[in-house]
C-alpha cells in the first residue's frame, strides 16, 4: 500500500511541478497567483511523500518539518489566489499584518521544536511489516492547525459569499473551487482524527491544485457563452432567423420577429413572411448573400441578407442562420457622399470635375444641338469677403448662383468651377446677350441694411464649330473673354472670337513688359498744367504715358484698363508717384513753387498702404506733402468697399491735400460733400458740355461751386477746351482750370520751357 500511495502521489506531484511551468508561461493576469498556490500545495505533498517512504526516524522528521511548514506556505499561497481570483483587491493592511504574524510564530516554533519539544514528536508504528514514523501531536501542534485552519477558513468563507452573490452564468467558476476546497479540508480532517499512518489527503492537496490550475487558466463554462451568445444575438439589430438542418426556423431575436410580423415562439410562418418580403431563398443552403431594396421614394429600405451555417465543435453542420442587416442609413451615406463629391456645398451646383465630365458626355452623345460654354465670374469677391465678411460673400455667390437658375433652359449644365466662378453649357438657341447685360448690370445683394452693387462678368464661347471636345479648353476660351470686360458695367458679356483673341494677346504681351517698361522710364509721366483765374500756372497732374521701343507712343486707354484688370496698375501707380516726388525735389532745388497732382487707383488701396507708401516718398526725397496733391475718384469715394474716410482722414493730418476727382461724372452724392473732407473738388468737364444744352445743368454746376466754397473747398474743372467753357466756368465762381486750352499733357521738359523759360 505504501509504495502503491507513494506512486500515486508522485505522479501528482509531477503534475503539480508541470503546472506549475505552464502558469508561468499563461499570459492571462492571475498566473502568477496560480503558480505561487500550485508550488505551495506542492510542499506539504513533497514532506508527505518523504514520510510515507521514510524508514529512518531522521528523514521522517525532516518529512515531517517540510510537510508542516509546506501547510503554512500552501495556506498563504491560498489566500493571495483568493483574493486575487475573487477579485477583491488587496487585502485589508492590519489583517495582512495578523496573518504575517501568525504565520511568523508557527515558523519559529517549528524551528525550536527540536530544543523545545513544544511541537511535536514522532513514535514508530509498523506499517505492511516496516517501521513508520507517525506525528504525536503537542500544544504547538495544535496552534499549527489553529493557523492553518483559520486562514483555509476564511478562503473557504470568501469563496462562499462570492458563489452566493454572483449571476447564475458566473457562478460555476467559483463554486468548483468551493467544493474542491472543502473536500480537501475534509480529507485532511478526516486524517487527523482517525490516527491513519498513511496521510491520504494530500492526493485531495495535489488534486485540488489540478483543478486551480485548470479552472484559472483554461476552462470557459459552455453556459456562460452560451447565455451570453443568446444575449448578443438578442440584442443585436440585425434581424436573426436560425434554422435546424431541415430548414425549420426555430429561434428568431425581437428585431427578426418585429420586421416579419411573427410573436416570440411562434415560427411557423417565419419561412412564408421571408419569401413574401425577400423574394425567393433557399433556408438549407448556406454561404449566399443578396441585397434587396424594399419600398420607394422616402420610405425606401436597403437590407443586405446572408445565410451562413452553425456548426458543431466537430465541424459538423448542425443548421443555418440568416442574418438581414437594415444598410439604409448606409447606402444614403454613401448617396451623400458621392453627392458631395460632386456638387458644390454651398450652391447645390456641380463641382468643376463633375461639370467637365457630364459636359464631355453631352457633347459626345448630343451631335443634333449647337451649345455655347457660359464662364461667369463675380468681381473682387475677394474684396467683398475681406470687406463684409464671410456671410456677406456666401450671399453673393448665392445671389450668382440665383441668377444662373432664373435663365437657363432643361438642356442647360452648369457648375461651381472657381471660388468666385461658375460654368454653364448653354443651348446656343436660348442664349440672349441683351437680357443677360440687363441682369447682371443690376446684381444687388442686400443684408441687414447693406446694400451692395455686385460686378458679374460674363465670358461666352460658341463651341458649335469645333471638331474636337476639349471641355477645359472652351471654359479658358470663356474665361479669356471676361479678361476684357473687368469692371465694365454697363456690357459685363463678352464673346470671344479671333479679334479678342489677339486682344488677348496683346495684353498679356505689355503686362509681362510692364516690369521693364518701368525700370527703363519708357513708362514716363507727361504733365498737364493747372492754372488760376488769371491763366498763371498753380501745379500741373502727372498723367502716365507709355513710349514703346516697337508700338511707339501707346495711348493711356491701351494699357491702363489692362493694368486695372490684373492689377499691375498698382506697380505703374508707385512709379508714377515716385517721378513726382523726383520733378518736385528737382523744382525744390530750383525754387519753383508749384504742385503734382497724382492718381490712386482703387486698387491701390487693397495691395498696398497708400498712406504709408505716400508718407515714405515725401520724406525720402524731402518735400512738402502739401506740393504732391492726392486725387481720389468719386467712384472709390461712392463705392464703400474701402474705409476711405480714415484714409483721407490720414492723409490731411499728414499735409497732404485731397482732391475728389471726376466729381460730377454720373455717380455724385451730397453725402460725400458732407461726411468727407476734400480739399478740392475736381468737376468733371462732361457736366459743363450738357450745360450747353441744359440751363438746368448749369444751374446745377453754379449750385455746386457755390456749395464747395461755402463748405471751404476749392473747385477745378478738368476737360476745359474752349475759351467759353473757360468764360463760363469763370463766371461761376470756378477757381482752378485744367485742360487742352491751356495744354494738352506734355513730356516734362517741354511742359518747363512752355513755362518756366
Amino acid at each position: 500500500m505504501r509504495l502503491g500511495v507513494s506512486l500515486l502521489i508522485t505522479i501528482f506531484l509531477l503534475a503539480l511541478l508541470a503546472c506549475v511551468v505552464l502558469a508561468r508561461s499563461s499570459k492571462k493576469d492571475i498566473k502568477g497567483y496560480v503558480a505561487f498556490l500550485v508550488s505551495g500545495m506542492a510542499c506539504p505533498v513533497v514532506g508527505n511523500l518523504l514520510l510515507i517512504l521514510s524508514t529512518n526516524q531522521l528523514l521522517s522528521t525532516i518529512g515531517c518539518y517540510i510537510y508542516f511548514l509546506g501547510m503554512d506556505i500552501a495556506v498563504f499561497s491560498l489566500l493571495h489566489f483568493t483574493y486575487a481570483y475573487c477579485e477583491m483587491g488587496k487585502p485589508h493592511r492590519a489583517a495582512k499584518w495578523i496573518t504575517y504574524g501568525l504565520l511568523l510564530i508557527d515558523l519559529v516554533q517549528y524551528i525550536l521544536n527540536p530544543f523545545t519539544g513544544f511541537t511535536f514528536t514522532t513514535e514508530m508504528v509498523l506499517v505492511e511489516g516496516l517501521p513508520y514514523y507517525r506525528v504525536v501531536p503537542l500544544l504547538g501542534q495544535t496552534i499549527h492547525r489553529i493557523v492553518c485552519y483559520g486562514i483555509f477558513f476564511i478562503s473557504i468563507v470568501i469563496f462562499f459569499v462570492k458563489t452566493v452573490k454572483a449571476s447564475r452564468v458566473y457562478r460555476e467558476k467559483y463554486a468548483i473551487i468551493l467544493l474542491a476546497m472543502i473536500a480537501t479540508g475534509a480529507l485532511e480532517t478526516y486524517y487527523i482524527f482517525s490516527r491513519q499512518p498513511v496521510d491520504m489527503s494530500m492526493i485531495g492537496f495535489a488534486v485540488f491544485g489540478l483543478l486551480v490550475y485548470f479552472f484559472s487558466l483554461h476552462y470557459r463554462s459552455m453556459k456562460l457563452l452560451d447565455r451570453m451568445l443568446a444575449g448578443i444575438a438578442s440584442d443585436m439589430p440585425d434581424a436573426l432567423y436560425f434554422f435546424d438542418k431541415s430548414g425549420k426556423c426555430i429561434w428568431t431575436n425581437e428585431p427578426g420577429r418585429n420586421l416579419i410580423g411573427v410573436s416570440q415562439n411562434n415560427y411557423d410562418n417565419v419561412k412564408d413572411n421571408l419569401t413574401f418580403l425577400f423574394g425567393d431563398m433557399d433556408f438549407k443552403s448556406s454561404g449566399w448573400f443578396k441585397r434587396v431594396t424594399l419600398g420607394t421614394g422616402d420610405e425606401t429600405m436597403y437590407t443586405h441578407l446572408a445565410m451562413r451555417s452553425v456548426v458543431d465543435e466537430k465541424g459538423q453542420v448542425t443548421g443555418t442562420y440568416l442574418s438581414v442587416r437594415d444598410i439604409t442609413e448606409e447606402q444614403r451615406e454613401i448617396k451623400r457622399e458621392m453627392y458631395n463629391s460632386t456638387h458644390d456645398s454651398l450652391t447645390g451646383f456641380y463641382t468643376k470635375e463633375y461639370l467637365f465630365e457630364q459636359i464631355d458626355q453631352r457633347l459626345r452623345n448630343d451631335h443634333e444641338t449647337d451649345y455655347m460654354i457660359g464662364y461667369m465670374e463675380i468681381a473682387n469677391l475677394k474684396i467683398i469677403n475681406d470687406v463684409f465678411g464671410n456671410r456677406f460673400a456666401e450671399l453673393t455667390i448665392k445671389k450668382a448662383a440665383d441668377l444662373i437658375l432664373e435663365g437657363i433652359s432643361k438642356k442647360s449644365m452648369y457648375g461651381k468651377i472657381a471660388d468666385d466662378a461658375f460654368g454653364i453649357l448653354i443651348d446656343k438657341k436660348d442664349f440672349e446677350s441683351k437680357p443677360v447685360d440687363e441682369k447682371l448690370s443690376n446684381l444687388i445683394v442686400s443684408d441687414n441694411g447693406l446694400n451692395h452693387h455686385i460686378l458679374i462678368n460674363y465670358g461666352v464661347y460658341d463651341i458649335s464649330e469645333n471638331d474636337e471636345i476639349d471641355v477645359p479648353l472652351f471654359f479658358n476660351s470663356a474665361r479669356l473673354a471676361t479678361t476684357i470686360i473687368k469692371n465694365n458695367t454697363k456690357y459685363p458679356v463678352a464673346f470671344y472670337d479671333d479679334k479678342l483673341r489677339e486682344e488677348i494677346i496683346h495684353n498679356q504681351m505689355i503686362s509681362n513688359q510692364v516690369t521693364e517698361a518701368i525700370k527703363t522710364r519708357q513708362i514716363k509721366p507727361y504733365l498737364q498744367p493747372i492754372v488760376d483765374s488769371r491763366g498763371m500756372l498753380v501745379g500741373a497732374e502727372a498723367l502716365v504715358r507709355w513710349i514703346h521701343p516697337e508700338e511707339g507712343f501707346m495711348n493711356p486707354s491701351d494699357f491702363i484698363p489692362v493694368f486695372e484688370r490684373n492689377g499691375l496698375i498698382t506697380n505703374v501707380d508707385r512709379h508714377m508717384w515716385k517721378c513726382a516726388c523726383e520733378i518736385l525735389a528737382d523744382w525744390k532745388s530750383r525754387n519753383i513753387d508749384s504742385f503734382i497732382s497724382i492718381n490712386i487707383s482703387p486698387k491701390d488701396f487693397f495691395f498696398m498702404d497708400v498712406v504709408k507708401e505716400l508718407e515714405s516718398l515725401v520724406e525720402e526725397y524731402g518735400i512738402k506733402p502739401e506740393k504732391l496733391r492726392i486725387e481720389i475718384t468719386e467712384t472709390v469715394v461712392a463705392n464703400g468697399s474701402i474705409n476711405v474716410f480714415e484714409i483721407i482722414t490720414k492723409l490731411r493730418e499728414y499735409g497732404f491735400i485731397v482732391e475728389m476727382d471726376d466729381f460730377g461724372s454720373g455717380y455724385s452724392s451730397l453725402n460725400l460733400l458732407k461726411d468727407l473732407n476734400f480739399d478740392v473738388i475736381k468737376i468733371d468737364m462732361q457736366f459743363l458740355k450738357d450745360s450747353e444744352r441744359n440751363m438746368k445743368a448749369g444751374l446745377i454746376i453754379n449750385h455746386i461751386i457755390n456749395m464747395a466754397e461755402d463748405l471751404g473747398m476749392e473747385t477745378l474743372t478738368e476737360g476745359v477746351e474752349t475759351a467759353k467753357q473757360f468764360e463760363k466756368l469763370f463766371a461761376m465762381g470756378c477757381k482752378l482750370y485744367q485742360g487742352y486750352y491751356f495744354s494738352k499733357p506734355v513730356p516734362l521738359s517741354d511742359f518747363e520751357k512752355q513755362w518756366f523759360e
